[in-house]
Formats: structure tokens, C-alpha cells, sequence
């Protein structure tokens, strides 16, 4: 074998690594953010030298064999792993500081150790620390857990106790003794993660570990840690809100579309079994500016209340704030209904807000949007107990969604008593189902409008 000794440089944010210096990384843009490192690269005078026999097998000789799953003990959890997590998977978990990452997964632990073998490791808190929030929590199950930053203290806690659930909390706390940086560094989350994560593959166990997140809102550390993981899931929340939200970014073994709804409360999180109580407004006044659609969360539908204030603006260019909603969608909306409706927001503010703070991403709260803004500059407003959704397109049609009849069983069953939504959605629903509610259809902007 040849060694020799190089002169590397990687960056600090996404990890980037070049054997000369740049003021800018191509990774991820930042301006000086390159560090010098040594490193000692080994070089085999063979090819063939230390190279194992790899054996290929045919794609029909391979007996499929599903991967079992192991319950959190908490529905919402379960619901955005994918109906559990699956053995010898390793999943990231994200969030701001005191959003309840360490409060879900102790809970979660506590819940798991009824049935297998569980390790908590935290590398963050002592083991008095623990405790008090254990009972704090009201957890009275009996857990093994651990108090260590020390990377070869966690192999052997796992080969003495061998558990099916180890929980690492969280990783950039966890120091390799072989790596020359410090705990959180690019080269020490990179060995750290990849020799956890190769652990819970040779063991057969579930790797749930905890990551720190950026001012930007990303994980911590090199970008390679979310694809080394088999799951990447953040906890979302506004620090002046109760509720917690729980998204998939990354699942191998499921669908990133679910989402789990949780409110933070003294004794932990607690699981929202029906979450479209808690984004609607509990004002039973009629108000302007305001219009109820239904979001579609992977197969859960909620029902969220859009709001927005336009009035004359003071300044040269007319503000356009959203919370919840993408600005650039917004703008298209407004373009829309300037275009086909004959509504002008030169020299208007616009502030368009989803009540709860809830993100939504899709197209079907357009017309929601839609309606609340010429709401709000007509000063009438929407019936309350109405419920809208639908896709505006640039030509002013009202485009058909998915899972429209859904959708209208879930307004349905919270008292609405009238939907509009696009026309074809509207056959296809009278097709199969005959709703106890009103069920509007509409094809063009203008429609919809003539009904509020």
C-alpha cells in the first residue's frame, strides 16, 4: 500500500471538499466557508488487491420479503413513517431548538419499550436531566438510557444490550475518537453517521437520530447526511402556537405527503386525532376576507381557514406578504383576477395569511385564495359554513383536483353545508356518491364569483 499526505479543503456548510482554496463553494454558494484539513490518502499498487467477490444475483431469483415494521406507539408518528418505522431503516429527524424533537422521541421510546428493546442516547442532556423530564412527561416505563458523547461508548452499549430501537440524540453531539475535529463538524457527523447507520443495518435495528438545523432551516452539517439516512422528517412549529407538525422530506419505505398534527402541551405532545378543528376559526361572525378550503395532506384532508387584508398602500411599491402560502402563487392569483375579473390591486397591500400557521402546498387552495382577496376588496363576506377549492389555471379556469370527493365528506362531516369546486369534480362526485350537502360546479373565475 502507498500513503501520502495531501492538503484538502472543504467547506463548513454542505461539506465540499477541493484540493485548492475558493472564496465561493460551487456546493452550496457560501462565501468563505472553505477550511484546510489533512488528510492521508491510501493509494493499493494493485486493483485487484483487498477487492471482495461481489456476486450478482437474477432479479427472479430473489425472494421478496416484507420488511416488518415496528409501531411508535403514537398514530400521528406512525401515519408520516408509513405505518412504522422498518427494521435496520435509520431516520432523521430535524426541527428549531424546543420545537419537542427530544420530547417526541422520548415519548416515542417510552412507548416502544413495552414491546422491544430500547436504548435513548443523548449526547445534549444528563442523565439527571433525563429524568426530570421523564417525569415531567408522566413516563413511568422503564427505559435504558444513556448520557454519553463518545462514538465507541454507543458500539458498545449495542453490543452489550443489543437493542431494536437506538435512539441518538443527536448526532452532531456524537465525537469520533479517530476524527481530528470537533463534535458537529462536517468530517465528524460524516464518520459518525455512516458508522451508526451501518450499525443498525448489520444489526437489524432502528436508528432514529436527531439533527441540529441551520438559521436557513436545513439540517446541520454536510448535505450527503439526508441521503445516507433512509427518512428525513422535519417538526414544524411557531413558538407562539400550541400545535406541532410533522412532515416527511425523505422516506424510502412511504409516502412524503403525510402529515402528522401534534399540540405541545405540559406533559408532551399530544396527538390531534382531527385537525381541522384546530385551523379554523372559532368566530362564528361572518368577516370579510375570509374563505374556508380543503387540503388535501397525503390521504388526510383539512379544512383551513385563508384570510386576507388588502387596503391602499403607503408606499411606492404595494407590499405582497403571504404566511403559508408560496408569495409567487399569490402573485399569479391576483395576475388572474386582474386579467378575467376586472380587479385592480394597483396601489394595494396585500397580506394573505392560513389561519394556524399551517404551510400548504398545493394548487387546489387557489380559488380559496382567490375569493378571500376580492373578499377583502369588496368588504362582503364569504358564508362561513361554505367551503371552496379548486385550481385557477392563466387563462381564468377553474381546474379539476384530486381527491375531490374526500374532500366534501370531510366539510361534510364539520358542518359545511355548501362546497363550490370545479365543475368536473362535481360530475364525478354525483357519479358515485349523493352528498347531504350543496355541491356547486364551476368552470371559470367569473362563476365562482358571481356566487359569492
Amino acid at each position: 500500500m502507498k500513503h501520502r499526505k495531501t492538503a484538502l479543503y472543504f467547506c463548513t456548510e454542505c461539506g465540499y471538499e477541493t484540493q485548492k482554496w475558493l472564496g465561493k463553494c460551487p456546493g452550496c454558494s457560501g462565501w468563505n466557508t472553505m477550511e484546510e484539513k489533512e488528510e492521508i490518502i491510501t493509494r493499493s499498487l494493485s486493483l485487484n488487491q483487498g477487492n471482495r467477490e461481489i456476486k450478482a444475483s437474477r432479479l427472479e431469483d430473489i425472494t421478496e420479503k416484507e420488511a416488518s415494521r415496528i409501531s411508535t406507539g403514537l398514530k400521528e408518528f406512525d401515519r408520516v413513517l408509513g405505518s412504522g418505522a422498518v427494521e435496520s431503516s435509520s431516520l432523521l429527524i430535524g426541527g428549531d431548538p424546543g420545537v419537542g424533537k427530544s420530547t417526541l422521541l422520548l415519548q416515542a421510546s417510552s412507548c416502544m419499550a413495552t414491546r422491544h428493546p430500547v436504548i435513548y442516547i443523548s449526547g445534549e442532556e444528563s442523565l439527571g436531566q433525563i429524568k426530570m423530564r421523564a417525569r415531567r412527561m408522566g413516563i413511568e416505563q422503564d427505559l435504558l438510557v444513556a448520557s454519553s458523547i463518545e462514538y465507541r461508548a454507543v458500539f458498545e452499549l449495542v453490543e452489550k444490550h443489543r437493542p431494536r430501537v437506538l435512539i441518538v440524540d443527536s448526532i452532531q453531539a456524537v465525537q469520533h475518537e479517530e476524527v481530528d475535529a470537533l463534535p458537529g463538524s462536517v468530517s465528524q457527523v460524516k464518520e459518525v453517521a455512516n458508522g451508526l447507520i451501518n450499525l443498525a443495518r448489520q444489526k437489524g435495528m432502528v436508528l432514529f437520530l436527531v439533527g441540529h438545523v441551520t438559521k436557513e432551516g436545513s439540517i446541520a452539517g454536510p448535505r450527503l447526511l439526508e441521503h445516507m439516512v433512509d427518512g428525513v422528517f422535519y417538526l414544524e412549529g411557531d413558538r407562539y402556537h400550541t400545535f406541532r407538525l410533522l412532515r416527511g422530506i425523505k422516506n424510502r419505505f412511504g409516502s412524503t405527503n403525510e402529515l402528522g398534527v401534534f399540540i405541545m402541551e405540559e406533559r408532551g405532545l399530544v396527538e390531534v386525532e382531527n385537525p381541522s378543528y384546530l385551523f379554523l376559526s372559532p368566530n362564528e361572525k361572518e368577516t370579510s376576507g375570509s374563505a374556508i378550503t380543503v387540503s388535501m395532506e397525503g390521504s388526510r384532508p383539512l379544512l383551513v381557514e385563508i384570510q386576507s387584508l388588502v387596503n391602499y398602500s403607503s408606499y411606492s411599491t404595494p407590499r405582497r406578504t403571504t404566511t403559508g402560502i408560496d408569495t409567487n402563487r399569490a402573485a399569479l392569483i391576483m395576475a388572474v383576477l386582474e386579467k378575467h375579473a376586472g380587479f385592480s390591486f394597483y396601489g394595494l397591500d396585500a397580506f394573505i395569511s392560513v389561519v394556524g400557521g399551517v404551510r400548504l402546498f398545493e394548487t387546489a387552495v387557489d380559488l380559496a385564495v382567490a375569493l378571500s382577496l376580492v373578499s377583502s376588496v369588496r368588504q362582503k363576506p364569504v358564508r362561513k359554513n361554505q367551503a371552496v377549492f379548486g385550481e385557477i389555471s392563466l387563462t381564468g379556469e377553474i381546474r379539476p383536483v384530486s381527491r375531490a370527493t374526500t374532500r366534501v365528506k370531510e366539510a361534510e362531516k364539520l358542518g359545511m353545508e355548501c362546497c363550490i369546486l370545479p365543475q368536473k369534480n362535481k360530475e364525478e362526485i354525483l357519479k358515485s356518491t349523493s352528498p347531504s350537502i350543496e355541491v356547486i360546479g364551476v368552470n371559470m373565475i367569473e362563476e365562482a364569483l358571481e356566487i359569492i
